[in-house]
């Protein structure tokens, strides 16, 4: 450095004035806890969701689709995550130039509130039962309205934009009708039927429940050990007068056939169950035709013990050992006997455990039927499946099959789980009580087996069992007469491009819908190809109902069963339009809606009521067709739920659309996973390890929830908790001093201030071309709905290209130069950036884009959610010079990491105070760092480039091959305006100042 030679007698002049430094009130602390509220107000007060649907125009409708929240109690973590998704959606869609529509709904009807309203009668004391069906009803309308509108300013709050002024909801009197008119097409096509098979039923809650109202947890069950006595046996006859078979031949088969009876009649094959409860409905038992089968024998029993010596058991050989086990029989206590082959197990019949049991009054004297199955295992139990139809799928389709149903289907459970009353030993007991806790019927089941000598052994089996979503308890398969939505039955006339029926229209459909992530298709497609019949009725009272009428004493087979007149249908649609399905149970509803075109003493009026899947599975009907801001086809754009809704939501749509219009109701299908804790457990009250929504607010805000949301592969489990959230928020702190910084820069900038393209310096239309890559990259991502990407790309281009590289070398230029085009070029870049900064973030960050928007554009009806996304000209895109400084920057790295050892070391306290040499091996990467002011890029006093050989003391980095570089001080003295240290500083007319200073100053 030069000498200091100014006098001491003359003051330095301050020159801090005369920078053009960042003039903004853009704060460094957000506040947002605080401050967001305020903009939720403006944006009510604004209408903005209203004043961009009045703007539309002829721009493109883009609509998602709400898949409906349930109305009774607050938002978890995993609705903030659901409703932000569909936000960024919305909004990004909106911002690239579509009318983009949100019309949130909720679902309303169901067991859930029912149950609640029926929680509060028993703490009354009060007999649900006993209440007018229509004031139950108008209870459980009160109780949902009160939590949609807690949760419709829980969801306002996270900033979702929507139509929260005119919201669907499922028990709307119009939703309604609509509903009750989707169900009638199923009447009228064919394809509605009533039958019995076994369903998932709730005995606490009394009603069946489909598949996706059913949960697993672990439960502990009772686990028996079955003795099925064989009381016949025969082999196909045999021609024993050939002519050609001599006399010992014809005399040793019928030997062989009566030693084979002999030693047959009389064992027992063993069963092995974990629902001792369905033994008394049990009306079959079945083997596997490719296992091996053994016939053993006890040789000597311990004493306590439900085996005798001398008993003989059929059993798979490779569950035999384990079997003895559990009957407490030793090795050397039990013997094979012989091999029984499965032609030998088809000749024997069987007799129930309690056939002959004193007291039985003949219930189960009948002979067992026996006979081979293919969902029979040898990988537990003992190679035998005992079949109580009535209580299991497996069994009823196998008995279906062979159209036996009629001689295996029993009615011995009814719909509070209890034994019919007059079921010998067992009537009235029950297999859960109210409160979903065991009941006596497993315990008088095994208790009347060994009484009767029937049980080899018992235990107990911690296993995954279905349980009840809602109240928790236990679930178990009933045999009871449902309404069914035949899916393999041809609707109509069967004509249809998709297909003829349901499930060949769903599994075409499946593949012209795109899938987020793609193995949401597949998950969807094997569903439809295995799933049985929909399920249609529940037995309960809060609902829309199935509004058909049956012909009293008719058969569900006879052809004239089911009433389907387009007059009756219409009249109970207009009721339901005007009073709401309240109408079908009010006094003389069955006379109103029949006429007087039929008896109504020869017509039963059905009052089960619809499904809830149904009613969330027809709001395309009410929402995308009937409304005037939904679709003209009546499909979404976009379906977005949580994966459980393969199963729920988006399988029940497909499947009701699919039945009465003939393909899926969307175009896309997006999924996301669950929330769970930061170690990745499952969210728990009892665990503590549950994160609200409203306590994030509280905290941090709902940008840094939003934010989290961004940053999250959405696709899988998501994780929250203390620690991620002070991650999302450094990541917000970061994004905001970038938005900052452009603030601070663009203070007073002028439209004549702006530069054209091709006027500016390199760097500047670099960062354009930066740009205009980003812009096709924000716009792909956020149209794929990959806002994990999106975000990054978005991030890392604020924090690298222009914090940590742009603003950090244009800082000079901004504060020092005068009027200069450099300094003009780098504000109108910080302008386009600003434009397109907020709008790209806007879909993310909607409170702190908004705030920084009104920054710089205040008003009244000013807000960054009435804009689009600027356009990016193609003539920003340059490869070439985007190659060339991606070189440029490669130097550079090597240079400022040289520069921070020194500055590590304290030879230096800043960069400016250097002016390294840099040994270049390349000529083409030479020219390009000599072609541009490296010195500045690099942030030093000055720099000195060379292609000659680095000595080997010269910096350099493993990773950047060709580039090393000498450590030099700058020559000079420091400018007390830009704080450069260069030789010319103290020759201009303004004192210690260099000369591009004193042109500014000048």
């Amino acid at each position: 450095m030069c000498a200091d030679t100014t006098d001491t007698k003359t003051a330095t002049p301050d020159y801090k004035d005369t920078l053009n430094l960042p003039q903004t009130d853009f704060p460094m602390r957000a506040g947002l806890p605080k401050r967001e509220p305020g903009w939720l107000e403006r944006w009510e007060e604004i209408g903005i969701y209203d004043r961009l649907r009045e703007t539309a125009g002829d721009r493109t409708p883009f609509t998602l689709h709400d898949g409906p929240p349930y109305a009774n109690g607050h938002l978890h973590i995993g609705h903030a995550l659901n409703k932000t998704i569909k936000d960024i959606i919305v909004r990004s869609h909106q911002m690239m130039g579509h009318d983009a529509r949100y019309i949130p709904g909720w679902d309303c009807h169901g067991l859930p509130i029912e149950w609640k309203i029926e929680e509060q009668y028993r703490a009354k004391g009060q007999d649900k039962d006993q209440v007018n069906v229509v004031d139950f009803r108008q209870e459980c309308r009160k109780f949902a309205e009160s939590w949609i509108d807690v949760q419709r300013e829980e969801f306002k709050r996270l900033g979702v934009t929507g139509c929260w002024d005119r919201p669907y909801l499922t028990m709307d009197f119009r939703a309604e009708r609509i509903i009750a008119e989707e169900f009638q097409k199923f009447l009228m096509t064919g394809t509605l039927y009533q039958g019995s098979k076994p369903v998932m039923w709730s005995p606490v809650e009394k009603t069946a429940l489909a598949e996706a109202e059913v949960e697993y947890h672990d439960k502990e069950s009772f686990t028996i050990w079955v003795k099925f006595p064989v009381t016949e046996f025969r082999l196909p006859e045999v021609d024993v007068s050939d002519e050609e078979m001599s006399d010992d031949e014809r005399e040793a088969v019928v030997q062989a056939r009566a030693e084979a009876r002999d030693a047959f009649v009389g064992t027992k094959v063993v069963i092995w169950t974990t629902t001792p409860w369905t033994i008394p409905s049990n009306k079959a038992v079945v083997f596997g035709s490719d296992f091996s089968y053994g016939l053993y024998e006890v040789t000597d029993t311990p004493g306590e013990c439900w085996a005798r010596a001398g008993e003989r058991f059929i059993l798979a050989d490779k569950l035999a050992a384990q079997t003895f086990a559990k009957a407490r029989l030793e090795d050397g206590m039990w013997r094979r006997v012989r091999d029984v082959t499965p032609e030998q197990l088809a000749g024997m019949e069987l007799a129930h455990p309690l056939a002959g049991a004193e007291g039985g009054q003949g219930e189960w004297d009948d002979p067992r039927d026996f006979r081979a199955a293919d969902f029979v295992t040898d990988e537990e139990g003992t190679g035998f499946v005992h079949c109580a139809p009535s209580h299991g799928m497996e069994e009823y389709e196998l008995y279906r099959g062979l159209g036996m149903l009629a001689q295996v289907i029993t009615y011995n459970v009814m719909d509070d789980g209890s034994f019919r009353e007059d079921l010998p030993f067992f009537g009235g007991k029950r297999i859960l009580k109210e409160n979903g806790k065991e009941g006596d019927a497993n315990k008088a089941v095994i208790d009347t087996l060994v009484a009767n000598g029937g049980l080899l052994a018992r235990g107990k089996i911690k296993h995954s069992y279905p349980h009840s979503w809602r109240s928790k308890a236990p679930v178990i398969y009933r045999n009871t007469a449902q309404w069914f939505a035949a899916i393999d039955r041809p609707v109509g006339d069967g004509q249809d491009e998709n297909g003829k029926t349901i499930r060949e229209r769903a599994l075409t459909c499946i593949d012209q819908v795109k899938w987020t992530p793609q193995s949401g298709r597949n998950r969807l497609h094997s569903m439809m190809e295995s799933r049985p019949d929909w399920v249609l009725s529940r037995q309960r009272a809060w609902g829309v109902p199935l509004t058909c009428f049956t012909k009293k004493g008719g058969k569900p087979t006879d052809p004239n069963f089911l009433l389907r007149d387009p007059a009756v249908n219409a009249r109970i649609l207009a009721a339901f339009e005007e009073e709401g399905a309240d109408a079908w149970y009010k006094d003389g509803a069955k006379e109103r809606f029949l006429g007087n075109d039929y008896d109504a003493s020869e017509w039963d009026q059905v009052f089960d009521i619809l499904d809830v899947w149904f009613d969330s599975g027809s709001t395309h009907a009410f929402v995308l067709r009937d409304r005037e801001d939904g679709t003209e086809d009546g499909i979404a754009d976009v379906y977005m739920e949580g994966t459980d809704q393969h199963r729920g939501w988006f399988h029940s749509s497909m499947l009701q659309a699919c039945g009465t219009m003939g393909r899926a109701p969307y175009r896309n299908v997006v999924t996301h996973g669950f929330t769970l804790d930061e170690k990745g457990n499952k969210m728990s009250k009892s665990l503590g390890n549950t994160v609200g929504p409203e306590d994030v607010i509280k905290q941090y805000g709902a940008d840094i929830l939003r934010l989290w949301v961004a940053q999250a592969d959405y696709t899988s489990d998501q994780r929250i908790g203390p620690e991620i959230l002070k991650g999302t928020a450094d990541s917000y702190r970061r994004l905001r001093n970038t938005m900052r910084f452009m603030l601070g820069a663009l203070s007073h900038f002028r439209e004549e201030d702006r530069v054209a393209h091709e006027d500016m310096p390199e760097l500047e239309r670099w960062v354009l071309h930066r740009v205009a890559e980003l812009d096709e990259r924000v716009r792909t991502g956020y149209r794929a709905f990959d806002f994990q990407g999106t975000f990054r790309a978005l991030f890392d281009f604020a924090t690298v290209d222009l914090s940590a590289f742009y603003f950090d070398i244009r800082k000079d230029a901004l504060y020092c130069d005068g009027d200069t085009t450099r300094r003009r070029a780098a504000r109108t870049v910080m302008d386009i950036l600003f434009h397109r900064l907020t709008t790209w973030l806007a879909p993310i960050l909607v409170f702190t884009t908004e705030e920084v928007w009104l920054e710089r554009f205040p008003g009244e009806r000013s807000s960054v959610h009435l804009q689009d996304m600027p356009e990016t000209p193609q003539a920003w895109r340059d490869d070439a010079l985007a190659a060339k400084w991606a070189e440029v920057r490669r130097a550079r790295r090597v240079v400022t990491a040289a520069l921070e050892v020194k500055r590590t070391e304290k030879v230096i306290g800043a960069s400016l105070e250097a002016a390294p040499i840099v040994h270049v091996d390349s000529e083409d990467t030479l020219g390009a760092l000599r072609s541009v002011a490296f010195e500045d890029v690099c942030i030093t006093s000055d720099i000195a480039l060379t292609n000659d050989p680095a000595p080997a003391e010269a910096y350099r980095l493993p990773e950047v091959d060709g580039i090393a570089v000498v450590f030099e001080t700058a020559d000079g003295a420091k400018c007390q305006r830009c704080w450069k240290i260069l030789p010319d500083v103290g020759t201009h007319a303004h004192p210690d100042v260099c000369g591009r200073c004193d042109d500014a100053l000048s």
